[in-house]
């Protein structure tokens, strides 16, 4: 299994979009490096759900249940998407003042990458964030 974050703009699509909608398609993205970590995704990956812009927070934790397909909402170009699902909420959310503040996250993608929508994220920094948000990860 792997494990990855995938950001939206709350006004966009909110984690309770996520949640109410069940199953949902994580459409729109359009950078290339953030298309191969979604064609990369496999079933049954995890991602923590991150709300930018607004409360830059990792609220909640979904699951690929569909790996990569052409984007619906492209009109050009090879795009793709994944559907993923809620698996829960995160007890706490995990704030980017707090990532940024400590040192052992300094590699995480979302630190020095911090443009990109879709990144990759460690075993190691995953456990780490979730005892941070007192996420009892089941995977």
């Amino acid at each position: 299994m792997s494990f990855w974050l995938v950001k939206s703009e709350p006004d966009a699509f909110s984690w309770d979009e996520q949640v109410a909608n069940g199953v949902e398609p994580w459409t729109g993205v359009r950078n290339h490096q953030a298309r191969k970590n979604l064609a990369a995704m496999k079933t049954g990956d995890r991602a923590f759900f991150y709300h930018s812009n607004v409360q830059r927070a990792i609220v909640g934790v979904v699951e690929v249940v569909r790996e990569a397909y052409p984007d619906p909402t492209a009109t050009e170009g090879a795009w793709v998407c994944v559907d993923v699902r809620a698996v829960g909420p995160m007890p706490r959310p995990v704030s980017l003042a707090e990532i940024k503040a400590d040192p052992a996250l300094a590699e995480l993608a979302l630190v020095r990458q911090s443009r990109l929508s879709v990144c990759p994220v460690s075993a190691e920094h995953w456990a780490y964030l979730c005892r941070m948000g007192g996420w009892a990860d089941p995977a």
